[in-house]
């Protein structure tokens, strides 16, 4: 694949046609408060897993609408007794689930408690997913996929769903007694990247104790320009319903606004290590940057501190980006971060 978006020079101001809605702010208050009112019952229940050297426990926790989300949790088994740890809260790529249980427990190998969030209504390629998307608005007029569901109206779109119960899961990670709720990191890769940016946005000023974020070639980010030029799934599901909807191009964007991860950016704190790469013809190096150059910069109603931030760029990679030379460089940045 050869590099298709703009050059790294230009890549490095590029900023995003995507601008906050007056209402940003006063919707997720509004959302985030409606799903806070449901008690969120984080249940953690010893499993086997096979493993000597980590524990596991099978979660349950209240996401959107009370409804119960699943997810593992992973600790070292080394810990000492009594002691808290900080917690990484990995959010998975679009189609997988949380997987089978010891499918993926490198951070707790790495000597952090390992929160893993299953996906709602996803899980049916790459890993395993256990969370059904209850939401009436799933079975509405959509592409094929998840990137239209209930896109007539920001009230019910699916995404509107995942970003609640995202932030949800740093609450029930942080509900468990051998974490640390002060030192809570979150991680993920492509829609997992995507989460990662939303929550860092949506938890600055709503919930303490987000230290760090790391989102690795992040998806839902700067809509308008993905939607047009990005060749390969999941953004082409919206210009392939659109391109039936003919009416819809205005309206649709401007729910899309309120999910865009460029507008949630503006208002993080947290450090943050992105990963982008140039050949990425999935999630558009472009709109990574757009991100990444909006992260922390918030003005006015989406004020933020100008958090930390650096960015890795893999040149010759397509959307697997750096794999196991970005974690590397992922666990070498949280050692910064945590002294």
């Amino acid at each position: 694949m050869p590099l298709f978006d703009l050059p790294l020079a230009q890549l490095r101001s590029y900023t995003s046609d995507a601008t906050p809605p007056e209402e940003l702010g006063a919707f997720w208050d509004t959302t985030l408060a409606e799903a806070r009112a449901f008690p969120l019952d984080a249940a953690f229940e010893p499993v086997e897993n096979y493993l000597a050297v980590i524990d596991t426990f099978d979660v349950t926790f209240a996401g959107f609408g009370g409804a119960r989300i699943k997810g593992w949790l992973h600790l070292p088994a080394s810990r000492e007794p009594g002691a808290r740890l900080p917690v990484v809260v990995n959010y998975i790529g679009y189609s997988g689930g949380r997987g089978l249980v010891n499918q993926d427990t490198r951070w707790a190998q790495a000597g952090y408690a390992h929160f893993i969030m299953d996906t709602r209504g996803q899980g049916y390629g790459g890993t395993l997913g256990h969370t059904a998307d209850p939401h009436p608005s799933a079975g509405d007029v959509a592409h094929a996929g998840l990137m239209t569901r209930g896109i007539a109206s920001r009230e019910d779109y699916y995404y509107r769903r995942v970003y609640v119960d995202a932030f949800r899961a740093v609450e029930a990670a942080q509900a468990h007694p051998a974490v640390d709720p002060s030192k809570v990191v979150l991680a993920g890769v492509s829609q997992g990247g995507g989460l990662v940016v939303a929550t860092a946005g949506l938890t600055a000023g709503r919930l303490d104790g987000v230290i760090a974020a790391l989102p690795d070639v992040p998806f839902l980010q700067d809509f308008p320009r993905a939607i047009d030029i990005t060749p390969r799934g999941p953004y082409p599901e919206i210009a392939q319903f659109l391109a039936r909807h003919r009416d819809r191009y205005e309206s649709t964007l401007a729910v899309l606004n309120y999910f865009d991860g460029v507008n949630l950016a503006r208002c993080a704190t947290a450090p943050a290590l992105y990963s982008a790469a140039l050949m990425d013809d999935i999630c558009p190096p472009s709109t990574v940057f757009a991100s990444f150059n909006a992260y922390g910069s918030g003005t006015g109603a989406f004020s933020a501190s100008g958090a930390e931030k650096e960015i890795e760029v893999y040149r010759f990679n397509n959307h697997e980006g750096g794999q196991e030379h970005h974690w590397i460089r992922q666990l070498v940045f949280l050692r910064k971060i945590l002294g």
